[in-house]
Formats: C-alpha cells, structure tokens, sequence
C-alpha cells in the first residue's frame, strides 16, 4: 500500500512542491518522500490511538474529506511540522503543502479503493497495512460493520452484518469482494 500511496502523492506534488518556491528544488524528491511516510505514519497513529470510527467514516464515505475532517486536520499536522523540520520550511509552506495535499490524496485513496474496477487499492489491504495488527484491523471493520447497518448492508435483516450476509451478496452480488465494495459504496 505504501507504494500505492507515494503515486498519488508523486500525482498530486506537482503543484504543492514542484511548482512551489517556497519548496527548493533539491528538496522535492525528498519532500515529496516525506510527505507519503507522514502520511501512512499519521494514518498508522490515528489506528492504534483508536480512531477507528475516524477512519471508517473516511473509507465508507460517510465524512467529507476536506479541512473539516479530523483524520486531514491531524495529516495536514503531522506532515507540516515534518517538512518544517526536516527541511526547514516555514510554517506557512509546510503548511500550504500539506492543506494542498492531503484532502486531494485521500479523495483519490478512497475513490480509488471503493472502485471495482481498480485494483490498485484494496480497502483490507489499506486497513491492514495502516493498523499493523489484526486487533485494530478488526476494530475498524467492527465499526464499520456497525454503521454498515445503517447503508442497507444487513442482506438478511437481523439487525447485524455478519457472515451470513456475506454469503447473500457472495451468492448474488459478485462474491466476497461484492460485499466489501457495497461497505465501501460501490455498486
């Protein structure tokens, strides 16, 4: 997943550091290699400090994914003050790369891990590598099981998502892969 993610960080630097002054140009590469450990290293952090409900409310679609979310606003944090350290920028261009990129590289994770027909991303993949053990994957999951009631996902109507709705839309929808992209939105 990493490497996944330093594309669409490469995809979306142009702008934010390539083009930008305030960024030297014998940095970009490395500010650019920053920016994707920042990244990951914030979504492993917001996992195993318990933001479970954060971030499935970020893959699942159910928060918008600008300034106002919590999981951006603690990125665009983490990545700012480490370009301002390791690079020694000020806070306003560290700043103004992160507030840049970050929502546009989230947008792109998401879309891209609710597309079916895109299998650069998987979304248990993604939850696997960012929470780093099988506890905090299951909680995310667990949570999004939990809202996942509320977007018609409980196939048989018990009130639960559970493996007997898994075998409804395993029988009918395209497999167990059917029922991960219904969790996460796609048709």
């Amino acid at each position: 997943m990493f490497e996944q993610l330093t594309q669409l960080v490469q995809q979306y630097g142009g702008d934010a550091v390539v083009n930008n002054t305030a960024v030297p140009n014998e940095h970009n590469e490395a500010v650019i290699g920053e920016t994707s450990n920042s990244i990951f290293a914030g979504l492993q952090k917001i996992a195993s400090e318990g933001g479970a409900e954060q971030l499935a409310g970020l893959f699942n679609g159910t928060a918008s994914i600008d300034s106002s979310n919590p999981v951006v606003q603690q990125l665009t944090q983490q990545v700012s003050g480490n370009l301002g350290e390791k690079f020694g920028l000020s806070s306003e261009a560290s700043s103004g790369v992160a507030a840049s990129m970050i929502p546009q590289i989230l947008s792109s994770l998401v879309n891209k891990a609710k597309d079916p027909n895109d299998s650069s991303f998987n979304i248990s993949d993604i939850i696997s590598s960012i929470s780093g053990n099988s506890g905090q994957a299951s909680s995310i999951m667990d949570t999004i099981s939990k809202y996942g009631t509320q977007f018609g996902l409980d196939q048989n109507a018990d009130g639960k998502l559970d493996v007997a709705d898994v075998m409804v839309v395993a029988k009918t929808k395209g497999g167990i892969a059917g029922f991960i992209g219904k969790i996460f939105g796609s048709k």
